[in-house]
């Protein structure tokens, strides 16, 4: 797969996948659990973001492809 097409797909994955997160994290946290009770999981929700960021950084942006 060529570099531009990775950055592409990547991102749109990425954001995806960040839209998801972020949402189930909001309605989990002014649903019934309340702020608190959705605390943890915003805050594992946020570690996963980040994660999936640095991967995406890390395979699209500078190309570090082990495929390839």
């Amino acid at each position: 797969m060529s570099r531009t097409t990775s950055i592409i797909v990547g991102a749109i994955g990425t954001g995806l996948m960040m839209i998801f997160v972020i949402g189930l994290s909001h309605s989990i946290s002014t649903g019934f659990a309340g702020f608190w009770g959705g605390f943890p999981f915003m805050v594992i929700a946020a570690i996963v973001i980040l994660m999936a960021l640095y991967d995406f950084w890390e395979d699209a942006i500078r190309g570090k492809n082990k495929d390839e």
